[in-house]
């Protein structure tokens, strides 16, 4: 089972995604949108040419227009409050609507691309709702060669309906899963309201997941 060589990238890929979607889309695609009306900053721009400290490639939940997402935002302005390391974003590019492999695909690719273009820059990969499955996809996929893991600091979830799984194994130490309190996608509870975003900026829980990914630094 274990065995990479017995077992094609496609077919892999593939039960993870079919493993994912049974914990997580059935319940993301009934509730509400996961894109309501917040206030939040302007898109934080993606990283610049020249190579940041620390790049986060985040993925926005679903019907959020393309960039990093309210709960993306504000986590990257929290980390940045708590850290003097100069911070690039990259706003996973997928159609948020309900493939979140593309989106695991899409973030798998920047990793690569930024190993070699910015191999001093770490990594901090992370989604909010259906970004939060493809971040958890693309970790349990685990295509990225050994050094290419090297670059990942940590990834940071949030509302993730693969959370039951637990973390993937060659993630475990350095992956934060925050699941807001009745969140009946990531949790057990009933409350479909604290899944949306507000709950997630208002809870404390962006803030505590910025204070351990600034400690993977």
């Amino acid at each position: 089972m274990r065995s990479v060589a017995k077992t094609p990238p496609v077919t892999r890929v593939s039960r993870v995604t079919r493993l994912a979607t049974a914990a997580a889309f059935a319940a993301i695609l009934i509730i509400v949108p996961a894109a309501t009306a917040v206030p939040t900053s302007p898109l934080i721009p993606v990283a610049s040419a020249q190579c940041p400290d620390v790049e986060v490639a985040f993925a926005r939940g679903r019907q959020e227009p393309p960039g990093v997402g309210a709960v993306g935002d504000v986590f990257v302005n929290a980390l940045r409050s708590k850290t003097p390391m100069s911070i690039g974003v990259y706003g996973v590019n997928y159609v948020a609507d309900t493939d979140a492999a593309a989106g695991a695909t899409d973030m798998r690719m920047r990793v690569q691309s930024m190993a070699k273009a910015c191999p001093n820059t770490r990594m901090v990969l992370g989604g909010y709702s259906l970004g939060a499955t493809a971040a958890d996809l693309m970790t349990r996929a685990n295509r990225l060669s050994s050094s290419e893991r090297q670059h990942v600091a940590a990834v940071v979830m949030f509302g993730n309906g693969g959370k039951r799984l637990g973390p993937a194994p060659a993630y475990a130490d350095r992956t934060i899963d925050q699941c807001a309190d009745g969140d009946p996608i990531c949790g057990r509870g009933f409350n479909w309201d604290s899944h949306l975003q507000p709950s997630y900026i208002g809870s404390g829980l962006i803030d505590q997941a910025a204070s351990y990914v600034a400690g993977m630094l």
